[in-house]
């Protein structure tokens, strides 16, 4: 027995355009991963730094697929299978093509192999972390939101002899004091 759903042909038009763009991004997604061993034992961490948790230990040897690392190549961010996060670039070997030998990774050779720049933030680890333990602990790791800057503003208005001013000063630590005043000559 099959069954038969007739759609529109805007609908057809739709559906295929959104198979066709899925199987591009998931193909480019796989071209843009660069192959790469582990140099030596090292953690896997969930941040560019030794202060993020550690997600899991690579083991010296084990393949790896390299996504991209920060603008300065220190940290790249890698998978080991299906698991991703960062890793200090000095850890990283490159394999530059097919049965070449690997290189280590370094800003020379991250570009010349057209390695991209890619940054850390938020959307990086809402992707890949949630579950995990320490996923809820964004702040205790990155730092929260910045504040805004150290400053006041004010303002004075008189009419008639009778003079109100209201002003905010922020402090270094963020607090905010409002005050208001109101002088009658």
């Amino acid at each position: 027995m099959s069954i038969r759903v007739k759609l529109g042909s805007r609908l057809r038009a739709v559906a295929g355009a959104a198979v066709v763009l899925a199987s591009f991004l998931t193909a480019g997604a796989a071209a843009a991963a660069t192959p790469a061993v582990a140099v030596t034992n090292v953690n896997l961490r969930a941040g560019p730094s030794t202060s993020f948790p550690t997600v899991v230990t690579v083991p010296a040897g084990a393949t790896l697929a390299t996504y991209g690392c920060l603008a300065d190549y220190s940290w790249c961010d890698v998978a080991l299978g299906s698991v991703r996060g960062w890793m200090a670039a000095q850890y990283i070997k490159v394999v530059p093509s097919a049965g070449a030998s690997p290189v280590v990774m370094t800003a020379a050779v991250a570009a010349g192999l057209g390695i991209a720049a890619v940054a850390f933030n938020q959307s990086y680890w809402n992707t890949h972390y949630v579950g995990r333990p320490w996923y809820g602990q964004w702040n205790r790791y990155y730092g929260p939101y910045a504040r805004g800057p150290v400053g006041h503003v004010g303002a004075t208005r008189c009419y008639n002899g009778v003079c109100r001013h209201a002003g905010a000063t922020r402090g270094p630590a963020g607090n905010t004091v409002v005050r208001r005043g109101v002088v009658v000559r």
